[in-house]
């Protein structure tokens, strides 16, 4: 039996727009049955809340996080903590992520960024097998930016042996499954050698790639028992650039899609329009897939207008 699969997306109030043709192509484009969670900060929720559907809901970061972590009023860099110093915006977004998941219902979750958009079918054969989850593993990888990434993740798990300079596999993408059951476990293993809670343990850490952080585990700690098959091969047809497309780039970067491409992400730091590329998602989303009755289609309804 296949195990059971949730969506989860982390956004905020200036990926709006983003976050709502997201939404619309899980609804779309899904073939299974799933649920989609939607997480944003509380003050975030009264916008977002109009995203809620039958497949779709909206939880707010503070009812992940314990009642001693707290948003700093007037202050947008860093959330007050009382057991630990102020916790920088990165890497409570981390924390998120790991509470979620390990309380989550579904057995895999998948995580979403607020700014990719599914545009061909996709199910539970994409990222989870009866007996096998999905782990996006490039094999050999090196950059000197990732090197704090990797050897904080040695230490948070007391690994030894780390050296500067070496390859190692990157974990990091936009669609990302992961196991509850090897997320227990990695929090159960943060505390044993942390000495302390595990949310207590990471909100101290200066720097943090809790997707880094995930694949070490199964790779150095778990090995064979993780449940997981490696897999580079990309789902989603990237854009990672903090700098616009003119339109002619906008017609190469479509065109550049490969068959396997279920999904599209064009960075937000890009500053593009969504309402500059909705036509270019709505030939694939209509090529692929018939919207849902009574339901609007976002990634075809021209007279919606998308602020950047």
């Amino acid at each position: 039996m296949s195990p059971s699969l949730a969506l989860a997306t982390l956004s905020y109030g200036p990926d709006f727009y983003r976050c709502q043709l997201l939404v619309d192509s899980v609804s779309q484009l899904s073939q299974i049955s799933l649920r989609h969670y939607v997480i944003v900060d509380q003050r975030d929720y009264p916008m977002f809340k109009s995203l809620a559907n039958a497949s779709t809901e909206i939880l707010t970061v503070e009812s992940l996080l314990p009642a001693w972590i707290r948003r700093f009023p007037l202050v947008s860099c860093a959330w007050l903590s009382f057991k630990t110093p102020p916790i920088r915006n990165w890497v409570l977004q981390q924390l998120v992520k790991l509470a979620f998941a390990q309380r989550v219902p579904e057995a895999v979750t998948v995580f979403v960024d607020s700014d990719v958009v599914f545009v061909r079918p996709f199910d539970l054969t994409n990222f989870a097998q009866p007996d096998q989850t999905r782990l996006f593993r490039v094999p050999e990888f090196y950059s000197p930016d990732f090197e704090p990434l990797y050897e904080v993740a040695y230490q948070l798990l007391g690994l030894e042996g780390y050296r500067y300079g070496v390859t190692r596999p990157n974990y990091i993408g936009n669609l990302i499954s992961w196991r509850q059951s090897n997320v227990v476990a990695l929090c159960d293993r943060l505390e044993q050698v942390g000495g302390r809670p595990w949310l207590e343990t990471l909100a101290r850490a200066k720097t943090l790639s809790e997707y880094i952080l995930y694949g070490v585990f199964v790779d150095q700690v778990l090995g064979d028992a993780a449940g997981h098959v490696y897999d580079w091969s990309p789902l989603c047809h990237e854009y990672w650039r903090p700098c616009p497309l003119d339109d002619h780039q906008l017609v190469e970067f479509f065109a550049a899609m490969q068959p396997q491409h279920i999904a599209v992400m064009i960075s937000a730091k890009a500053q593009i329009a969504p309402d500059r590329y909705r036509h270019y998602l709505q030939r694939y989303s209509t090529e692929t897939a018939t919207p849902c009755p009574g339901k609007p289609n976002l990634l075809s309804n021209p007279a919606l207008d998308f602020p950047v």
